[in-house]
């Protein structure tokens, strides 16, 4: 792996480690260009926080002047690049434009970890057998695809889909098509692997391959090691060789 573009900090409040022994993780299983893309703060109008699954609004300034300190300090010997992983929640998507702009991040990518926007809403990754649940996962991600502002889709075989394998394929066909349509490569989670999650599933990736999208392979780093998984990283080669997947090493960014 030459390139990551999916790296955390503790400021999510799952992960651990520095961001300067992410960088040094990243030298030495050398990678060439580390992007950190923590989970996104969301300003939701309303008193609310999740400190589990994402960093603070409060804490955003200081998570972009880190990792620029590092991108300056390491610029001769590695690309650092400041990016967020984030939901796509409608009604609260042009406050979280608008901050990220102002803090200068320059990439985002879509991890869709809960429907409909957040609050009271269930996480993906929960199984489910319902069909609609299954629905909206993929037509707010498409929505998400839609709006040209995401560099790439991780994980997007999140959704834990117990039902039907007709419903499921129709349904993440809609997506591949989506994801390819707009040029936003699709990404095998090595975290889902690492933990033995219920992705990468290989229905999906398998539509992704008849479909001919570009896919990445994506750290998912929670710590400083995780850069250096080079088990995980062959099992993933191992799928997209196997089932005939087109991996791009490197991920066009789209501006903000």
């Amino acid at each position: 792996m030459i390139a990551n573009y999916h790296t955390h900090t503790p400021r999510c409040g799952h992960a651990a480690g520095t961001e300067r022994e992410y960088v040094e993780a990243a030298l030495r299983a050398g990678v060439r260009t580390l992007g950190f893309s923590d989970h996104t703060p969301y300003d939701y109008g309303v008193p609310y926080r999740n400190s589990r699954v994402r960093m603070a609004v409060e804490e955003l300034p200081a998570y972009a002047d880190a990792v620029r300190g590092l991108a300056a300090e390491y610029r001769d010997r590695l690309e650092i690049l400041l990016g967020v992983e984030a939901e796509y929640y409608p009604r609260h998507f042009a406050r979280l434009l608008e901050l990220l702009r102002r803090s200068g991040v320059r990439y985002m990518i879509l991890g869709q970890h809960f429907l409909g926007n957040e609050i009271g809403e269930p996480y993906c990754g929960r199984p489910t057998d319902d069909p609609a649940v299954l629905e909206r996962y993929v037509s707010q991600s498409i929505e998400a695809l839609q709006t040209g502002l995401f560099s790439y889709f991780a994980h997007p075989d999140l959704l834990g889909f117990t039902g039907g394998d007709d419903e499921y394929r129709r349904q993440m066909r809609r997506l591949c098509r989506a994801a390819k349509d707009g040029g936003v490569p699709l990404e095998i989670n090595l975290l889902g692997i690492r933990e033995g999650r219920s992705y990468p599933d290989e229905r999906f990736w398998r539509i992704a391959a008849e479909e001919g999208n570009a896919v990445v392979i994506g750290c998912d780093a929670h710590r400083p090691e995780h850069l250096l998984d080079r088990e995980s990283e062959e099992k993933a080669l191992a799928l997209a060789e196997r089932l005939g997947l087109r991996l791009t090493e490197r991920v066009r960014l789209r501006e903000i």
